[in-house]
């Protein structure tokens, strides 16, 4: 009870020093209220669960050696059944130079191109297996992961052990993926951050590869020839130079010896050389490095050089990093963005295997001078090195920091990942045990001494980001000429779906069910609907949650209204500043945040399983009793403005909005978005007033995944929300009818100043409760569900290269939602990626899907929603969305089923009615785009 009470000492404390003002400023009026308040501290404290006490990260894991090198890390866990498989690289940007930037990230692409005994792309294979597969390249490594249900483990080994000795290098598909990384490149070249930080870090380590842009420069990709490409693959792609992970549901023993039968015969390279190359100097800069350039926001980015990963000041960098840049509480929020010179500051400890950096980022409010804010951050640093920090500060950042660690490993790929990175960055699976305990013995002391040795001015690099032109959309657009397609199209699919089980690594199918148990339900007497569902796995627990106020219910002349609000829920209740709201859930490491969509407000939470009840508490207070300062909602509406600015100057965004406004005419709720102007027009009393009308417990429904006991959830529960009151009934709308063009609408929205074409074509779709909405899911599927193994991807991504990223939708919702196909593309072809995409779609809708589509289409969706329901975030959602589109709880169980029963006649006659090439609106938004008529 002792170390209870302590751990709650602040909390006590600051409900005496409110007690005594009360008293002091208001009259005994108030004495019943605070006592109420009280005893309800004192609940909460008794009835507290059980506090975490294995902050283990790599309890249970196994560490194995084959002859032929390669490592093999394994951690049992049983609580769902999946596994993931990963095979990390010890080979990244660090070792390349200039001339060679980007070979790693190019090999990665070419490493799903296929095998010489699987001549096919991978990515087919993966989805065919339903298994969540990636892969990512770094500084210090590169990594392939995929994570599926248990009984595709064998056949994950088996397609990493292929790619790691047989990948084809093959020269013409070398010729076709450089055009995918460089259009890959190019949106990243979007990006001002992206520009500004890329020039800061070459600037800052001009001899070493961490200057170096990880994903390469589209000069240096150009020049790869295939014998080069494959020397890298030689070089370093061996066992001796890999860490293969498996996490999940399996036995050790089992697993190890199928590990030795698939690996061991695979033979070790002597051609690995990794010197490690220590960063002994950065250039010295004492100007900012100032970049002018068309853009939305000005912005700042400085770095300043720090060590490797193993040295013993990196923990107490993290401490001193948390207390400036974590949360509202911290020292640089607090003196750029509450003084509104700042609409947002970041900070981060790179730490890598031959060293580091620390760097800070900020956007500046908008008409706010680089130098003036610069100066502001600089002061604060010194003030910080100069007068310390307090115990306080400190305790605070080492709760977030232990609470991180354990809230971002809940699921199984997560662990995997980071095993790998402390493996091949750190030398050592067992760093993050041995980090944390570092983590718990930093005094005030140490984040003092470590800020005044590596927070100094000299050894800083900061560059400045200035925009040089005016956001000016010009919107082309060609309503009228359309040519119809001449070729004929076969009625065979792209390519023969029986080529994937050719080469798929024999499978031992099972009914593998997820879901043990189904969620318990209870609703309050005032609406409010919770569904609860215990989980022991991991110390933690998960909510989500869902309000009905959305921006379906924004005026359009104060459009933006439903987003300010939400984004002030947590700027001060009638109880609580907004800094003693956010500082209670920081001194746990807690997080509660809020999404606001169309149709309503998600809510996001995590925690450790023993600080769940200051985590409803704080969520059933903002909800209930927030009283939106003025001074905070001025704060927030300018940072509404410039995040306004940079979405407008954001290709993606700016595609996505004109899109959905040609999709749904004026007066529909989901036509309108925010404009200055409509921000500017809204009132404190508007935000009060759509406060006391939408947030309403009986359009509110939770969902809590995780460690705990469903009598305390349901007592506490009914303790902090049993009071909230509705009165009337709930707003509702009614959404008109939307209609399909009568013919192709194309639209350019040119942005100056971007490298990368966005797409956005589509149209009106269907409603979650749509009867035909299951067998949509099986035709997105083969469609464009997936970028490198559907339709779209293997045509218009792999076969002619002509974009990074493609992918269909049907988004769905309470109400009618959209169809909606994206993609990214150099400038020069997006027509050509149009027009292919088109074909296609007018090849799907007249000659239909294949039986063999379906079967693997119906089956890689089932393995990804299996593999999804064991992520605690993902389970929460789903059980919250399920409630609010009104289905059953069984549904978590019988989604399987009701994909099992989708024919291919109802596929089929999903794409007659759901796709239609010739009525559809097509909005390319970046650079100016050849006005070409799409065929």
């Amino acid at each position: 009870m002792f170390s209870t009470l302590r751990r709650y000492f602040v909390s006590f404390f600051l409900l005496i020093l409110w007690l005594i003002a009360v008293f002091i400023l208001h009259d005994g009026s108030a004495y019943s209220q605070l006592r109420a308040d009280a005893t309800e501290v004192n609940t909460l404290v008794s009835e507290v669960a059980q506090s975490t006490t294995n902050t283990s990260v790599t309890g249970n894991v196994r560490k194995t050696l084959l002859k032929n090198g390669l490592t093999v890390l394994t951690k049992e866990v049983h609580a769902a059944p999946v596994v993931t498989v990963q095979v990390w690289y010890k080979v990244g940007s660090r070792n390349e130079e200039a001339g060679i930037n980007g070979i790693a990230h190019q090999l990665e692409h070419m490493l799903f191109k296929g095998t010489k005994s699987r001549p096919i792309q991978f990515g087919r294979l993966f989805s065919a297996l339903g298994s969540d597969s990636n892969a990512f390249t770094s500084y210090d490594q590169t990594a392939y992961y995929g994570t599926a249900e248990r009984d595709k483990l064998d056949a994950l080994l088996l397609l990493e052990a292929d790619r790691m000795q047989n990948s084809l290098i093959d020269a013409q598909q070398l010729v076709s993926e450089k055009r995918v990384v460089i259009s890959e490149l190019q949106g990243y070249e979007n990006s001002s951050e992206y520009r500004l930080s890329r020039a800061v870090m070459q600037a800052a380590f001009p001899h070493h590869p961490y200057g170096l842009p990880v994903g390469g420069t589209k000069s240096d990709v150009e020049k790869f020839p295939v014998a080069q490409v494959r020397k890298y693959y030689r070089n370093f792609y061996s066992p001796n130079n890999a860490v293969l992970i498996v996490v999940g549901d399996f036995d050790t023993n089992q697993l190890l010896r199928k590990v030795e039968k698939t690996f061991a015969k695979i033979p070790k390279s002597g051609n690995i050389s990794q010197v490690r190359q220590k960063i002994s100097s950065t250039a010295k800069i004492n100007t900012p490095i100032i970049l002018k350039e068309p853009g939305a926001g000005a912005l700042i980015h400085g770095v300043y050089p720090v060590p490797d990963v193993n040295h013993p000041d990196i923990p107490l960098l993290d401490v001193m990093n948390y207390i400036l840049t974590e949360g509202r509480n911290s020292r640089l929020y607090q003196a750029l963005v509450e003084s509104g010179l700042a609409s947002g500051v970041n900070g981060s400890v790179m730490s890598l295997l031959d060293g580091g950096w620390y760097e800070i980022s900020l956007t500046a409010s908008a008409n706010e001078d680089l130098v003036k804010i610069d100066q502001v951050l600089q002061e604060a640093i010194a003030n910080f090195q100069e007068i310390g920090v307090t115990e306080e500060e400190v305790k605070r950042a080492k709760k977030q920091l232990e609470a991180s660690m354990i809230l971002n490993n809940r699921d199984i790929t997560s662990q995997a990942m980071q095993l790998g990175t402390d493996e091949t960055t750190a030398g050592d699976y067992r760093y993050s045990d041995r980090y944390l305990t570092q983590v718990r013995q930093v005094q005030a002391k140490d984040v003092q001494r470590v800020a005044q040795q590596y927070l100094i001015a000299t050894a800083r690099t900061v560059g400045y980001f200035q925009p040089n032109q005016q956001q000016s959309q010009q919107v082309n657009i060609n309503k009228n000429k359309t040519t119809q397609i001449a070729e004929s199209f076969s009625s065979e699919a792209p390519e023969n779906p029986r080529e994937v089980f050719r080469y798929l690594p024999p499978l031992d199918r099972k009914n593998v069910t997820t879901i043990q148990s189904l969620p318990q339900q209870f609703n309050l007497p005032n609406g409010i609907r919770v569904l609860l569902l215990p989980d022991k796995s991991t110390p933690t627990v998960t909510l989500s949650g869902y309000i009905k106020a959305g921006t379906e219910f924004d005026p359009e002349e104060k459009s933006g209204l439903a987003s300010l609000v939400t984004d002030n829920l947590m700027n001060g209740t009638t109880t609580q500043d907004a800094f003693t709201i956010t500082k209670t859930l920081e001194e746990r490491g807690a997080n509660l945040k809020f999404n606001t969509y169309r149709e309503g407000v998600e809510i996001q939470g995590s925690t450790l399983a023993g600080d769940l009840p200051i985590l409803l508490q704080s969520l059933a207070d903002v909800v209930q009793n927030s009283v939106f300062p003025t001074q905070e909602l001025e704060i927030s509406r300018h940072k509404a403005i410039t995040e306004l600015k940079q979405e407008l100057d954001n290709p993606s965004a700016v595609a996505r909005r004109i899109f959905v406004q040609s999709v749904y005419p004026k007066k529909h709720p989901l036509h309108t978005f925010p404009t200055e102007k409509s921000l500017e027009n809204i009132s404190r009393q508007d935000v009060m007033a759509f406060y006391e009308k939408h947030y309403r417990p009986d359009t509110t429904v939770l969902s809590l995944v995780g460690d705990f006991s469903s009598t305390q959830v349901r007592s506490l529960i009914l303790d902090f929300f049993g009071s909230w009151e509705a009165t009337g009934k709930p707003p509702t709308l009614k959404y008109p009818a939307v209609n399909l063009p009568s013919k192709i609408i194309r639209m350019n929205p040119v942005l100056p100043g971007k490298a990368q074409a966005i797409t956005y074509m589509g149209g009106a779709g269907i409603s979650r409760q749509d009867p035909r909405y299951y067998a949509a899911l099986v035709l997105n599927q083969i469609f464009g569900g997936d970028t490198l193994s559907s339709r779209l991807g293997v045509e218009v991504r792999d076969r002619q290269g002509l974009t990074y990223g493609i992918y269909s939708t049907f988004q769905v919702g309470k109400n009618n939602g959209t169809f909606l196909i994206e993609m990214q593309t150099a400038p020069e072809d997006a027509t050509k990626a149009i027009a292919s995409t088109r074909k296609l779609l007018r090849q799907i809708h007249r000659f239909g899907v294949s039986s063999n589509e379906v079967e693997t289409a119906k089956n890689t969706l089932i393995s990804n929603y299996n593999v999804s329901l064991a992520n605690p975030e993902e389970l929460a959602y789903r059980m919250a969305i399920n409630e609010i589109y009104g289905l059953k709880n069984e549904e978590l169980r019988h989604f399987t089923q009701k994909i099992k029963a989708v024919n291919l006649k109802q596929v089929n006659q999903a794409a007659r009615e759901l796709l239609h090439p010739d009525k559809i609106i097509v909005v390319t938004a970046g650079p100016q785009i050849i006005a070409e008529t799409i065929q």
